[in-house]
């Protein structure tokens, strides 16, 4: 079978990648390196193509990459919160448009189904926990309202193309081939990068701000199942998260360490996922424990 992932050469694509890899089919892969190019993230029995997917004057060459395809994952965007408040117009170009011109490039070259990688920060700081999906949405960042507007978009190609699409929201995470040290690295590879260059690990606030922290390896396995369930294709919305929580502070004494507490920022007190539909929808349960994998990596 022949898969596309765009965003590939990140951190969850890699993952996606390297497992579509092993298990024999053919994956190509649309990433403009923008997050750097990192040569532990490339496998090379796939095809990577340096495509920037929010410039439509591409908009030929990508539908000539997805022909033939059976399912995209769309993993491409610029990451994080903090960053997108500080550059909005950057982040709506390179993460609104690029939905929009891969899913009219789906279409096109009459893919079946995307699979949309959108994020927990669509749900903003709603306290009504576990966070379900009919909740409504409020973010509380521009990334947060790009996110939503994928889910947007993916509904409305379905209703009006007759795309197959279905939206993962993922819930803060961790794993193998996550940043240590950029500006879009999540907490827990700060904190073990801090740990390796003995420095003090940085918590904002008080730390008793509380994540799902989800497994890498469990979010692959969501987007396989979501590519083939038959339960699921209409413009679905589905939390991919633990279905527990840890604060900040929890995490940083599992790995250790001198602790400084800095500035808090705007964001979320505590997320938590509601994951029936997960496993009702698409039949996956979460495997690995976050104190387990820290344990594992020190």
């Amino acid at each position: 079978m022949k898969y596309v992932v765009t965003g590939g050469a990140g951190f969850i694509g890699t993952n996606l990648v390297n497992e579509l890899v092993k298990n024999g089919h053919e994956v190509h892969v649309i990433d403009n390196f923008c997050g750097g190019y990192k040569k532990s993230r490339i496998n090379h029995k796939a095809t990577y193509h340096d495509v920037n997917l929010s410039n439509h004057s591409n908009f030929d060459k990508i539908v000539n990459i997805l022909t033939k395809s059976d399912t995209v994952f769309h993993m491409a965007c610029i990451a994080r919160v903090q960053p997108s408040i500080i550059d909005p117009v950057g982040y709506e170009i390179n993460n609104s448009i690029s939905s929009a011109i891969i899913l009219k490039a789906c279409v096109d070259s009459k893919v079946r189904r995307l699979v949309y990688s959108s994020s927990s920060s669509v749900y903003g700081n709603n306290t009504n926990l576990p966070l379900k999906e009919s909740f409504g949405v409020n973010p509380l960042s521009p990334y947060g309202a790009q996110k939503f507007y994928g889910e947007v978009l993916c509904k409305t190609y379905h209703e009006v193309y007759g795309l197959e699409t279905v939206s993962l929201r993922y819930f803060n995470v961790y794993g193998e081939h996550q940043s240590h040290d950029s500006a879009y690295a999540l907490v827990i590879g700060i904190f073990m990068n801090q740990k390796e260059n003995n420095k003090f690990l940085t918590v904002r606030g008080n730390g008793e701000q509380r994540r799902d922290f989800t497994y890498v390896g469990d979010v692959v396995n969501a987007n396989i199942l979501a590519s083939s369930s038959t339960a699921v294709g209409g413009g679905d919305v589905i939390n991919i998260g633990n279905g527990e929580n840890r604060s900040i502070n929890q995490i940083a004494r599992c790995i250790g360490g001198k602790i400084d507490y800095i500035e808090p920022v705007l964001e979320p007190f505590e997320t938590l996922a509601d994951i029936n539909e997960a496993k009702r929808k698409l039949g996956w349960i979460p495997t690995m424990n976050v104190e387990d994998w820290i344990k594992s990596q020190i």
